[in-house]
């Protein structure tokens, strides 16, 4: 797990690197937005930023940042009126701790934070439609206990439509976001490779998949 940590006062700072440096984490500092904006490339796991820093404050930063990245980001504060935490929330934090603080309870926040993202990941890397299973990240897809073997393009396809489940794409989109524009085939390509997947599935399931709209493309019918 990296941690980057972001707060003006160098002793929270310095008692916060060891706490989570003790439990294994990677621990990224900084001591203000600049700072901060520098260490972003560490691509951290979680972020734990003040609100009260001078130049930059927590919510600025917040809001600079949270356009670019999802990890979560818990703000750290003495700020406890009710209006304050929800301009935190607004600026795109995803909980608000208290100062002073139980360095356990931030603990397990943090791995808490960590794990949900964690879960969030992985369902975007693995679907399930009825009895299929698309593994996006491993180029898989597996109907009941049986694996479809299917050629790159045949699944970049199927990757296509099923992440949109549902949208209906017509063949020269398909082509040009499978093969790119530069491609030399046209939407014949598109039905035979469709027609493979088709038969491939067909010998597993009788489930139609991949929908026909009739002069319009194809649609996943998950």
């Amino acid at each position: 797990m990296k941690i980057l940590i972001v707060d003006d006062e160098k002793g929270i700072v310095a008692v916060l690197k060891n706490f989570f440096e003790m439990q294994g984490a990677q621990v990224f500092t900084a001591l203000n937005g600049n700072e901060a904006l520098s260490k972003i490339s560490n691509q951290p796991d979680i972020i734990l930023l003040d609100v009260n820093m001078p130049e930059m404050d927590g919510l600025t930063l917040c809001q600079r940042i949270r356009e670019h990245i999802s990890c979560p980001i818990l703000f750290l504060t003495a700020r406890i009126e009710t209006v304050d935490k929800i301009k935190g929330f607004d600026a795109g934090a995803d909980d608000y701790i208290v100062k002073p603080f139980d360095l356990d309870e931030l603990g397990a926040r943090v791995q808490a934070h960590v794990r949900r993202e964690g879960r969030k990941q992985a369902q975007t890397t693995l679907r399930f439609f009825g009895e299929m299973s698309i593994n996006y990240s491993k180029h898989e897809v597996q109907i009941g206990d049986k694996n479809i073997s299917l050629s790159k393009k045949e699944f970049d396809i199927v990757s296509l439509l099923s992440v949109n489940n549902g949208q209906v794409f017509d063949r020269e989109r398909i082509y040009d976001i499978a093969w790119g524009i530069d491609g030399e085939g046209g939407s014949n390509t598109i039905m035979e490779h469709i027609r493979k997947i088709r038969v491939k599935f067909a010998s597993v399931t009788p489930h139609n998949y991949i929908e026909t709209v009739w002069g319009v493309g194809y649609k996943w019918n998950g």
